[in-house]
């Protein structure tokens, strides 16, 4: 039997960046099913930026991660019971209280296994059982199955944010078919090396590729970028690092030949933007964390584990390790740890499947003039 449709409805989701924009596929299928219901997104702080400006959200409330008493009974206030239906995209304690309190029915994220699935499952009309980082089933179309009462999408898409123009004097120096190379990862165990970045970026320049590095202006986007600056001037490569928001570098990739990149927030805005996005993994199994691609369509499966892999306008490069992915923070399962996998893949490989994917382009561009 289909549930009655809701005229409200709140998508939880208590991740990162770039989980937040691999929820748009859900908050796409749920504007297509409901398109006069109101719909909000609840976040952390800081991390709703990929959601700005977005067509389908109605409102965007962010959430403090550690709001104290007082902030959590705002909260309470601000959410009791508003809201007809509560998808819950986040298997944690947290995410699923926050359901609860917001909405009349609730569908959510279980970790199979876990132990506190008892009482979640207790307060949830239809439960969707996740098998975490070591699954086979994207994030995307996991969560999508939040929404299988009412059917499931032909080929789910990513809704990257709006495009707005880029400062007159960055849109003066940007030629067309640049490549877009975006050098940091939040992560250390994330982090290629920025001197092989360096090294891909010193061949594309000496083929005369134009190199625009991207960032935030935080000291650690700053100190990996730093060893790419003395490659060449500007705009030969040319750094825009700390002088774009989302929507900004949306419009950047839109331009570009190509993109280059860790595993990080911005590698999926350039798969959602549809740029050719090329992405060195290291212990991220990409079955679940992949770039989701904007030119494929369903059902997108990526492999555990191959030297690269290309769907749609997505590449994944990753090290022939036999413990890869192994899903961890690392070799020493923290933030800072070393990845022994991101050392195993050269600037070599790289750069490979960086001209390949730039040879590709370049008759369609020819034919497209």
């Amino acid at each position: 039997m289909i549930p009655p449709a809701p005229s409200s409805v709140l998508v939880v989701v208590t991740r990162q960046i770039g989980d937040v924009l691999l929820t748009t596929p859900l908050i796409r299928r749920a504007r297509e099913l409901w398109p006069q219901a109101r719909i909000d997104v609840l976040g952390f702080e800081g991390t709703l930026g990929m959601l700005r400006g977005n067509p389908d959200v109605n409102e965007l409330i962010a959430a403090g991660k550690r709001p104290g008493w007082r902030g959590g009974l705002r909260l309470v206030r601000r959410l009791w019971r508003r809201y007809d239906l509560g998808l819950v995209a986040e298997a944690s304690d947290r995410a699923h209280l926050i359901g609860w309190l917001a909405a009349r029915r609730r569908h959510g994220l279980l970790r199979r296994g876990h132990g506190s699935n008892w009482w979640k499952r207790l307060g949830l009309a239809h439960a969707v059982e996740s098998d975490g980082d070591t699954g086979e089933v994207h994030v995307v179309d996991e969560k999508l199955r939040l929404l299988e009462p009412w059917g499931s999408p032909a080929a789910p898409r990513a809704v990257a944010p709006p495009p707005t123009p880029l400062p007159a004097e960055i849109a003066a120096q940007v030629q067309p078919g640049a490549v877009v190379m975006h050098v940091p990862s939040m992560w250390p165990y994330k982090q290629w090396a920025p001197e092989n970045f360096r090294a891909v970026a010193s061949e594309l320049l000496a083929r005369g590729h134009q190199v625009v590095l991207t960032g935030t202006a935080g000291a650690r986007d700053q100190e990996c970028i730093a060893p790419l600056r003395d490659l060449a001037p500007a705009p030969r490569l040319l750094d825009v690092s700390g002088r774009l928001d989302l929507d900004q570098v949306g419009t950047l990739l839109a331009g570009a030949a190509l993109y280059i990149g860790p595993d990080t927030s911005v590698s999926h805005l350039a798969a959602a933007v549809g740029v050719p996005t090329l992405v060195v993994f290291g212990p991220t199994n990409p079955q679940r964390w992949a770039p989701w691609p904007a030119t494929a369509q369903a059902p997108v499966q990526f492999q555990r584990r191959a030297p690269a892999q290309t769907i749609g306008n997505v590449t994944i490069v990753q090290a022939m390790l036999p413990c890869v992915p192994c899903s961890r923070a690392g070799c020493e399962d923290h933030l800072a740890s070393r990845s022994d996998c991101l050392l195993q893949i050269t600037p070599g490989e790289v750069l490979a499947q960086a001209l390949a994917l730039l040879q590709a382009r370049a008759p369609r561009e020819l034919h497209a003039h």
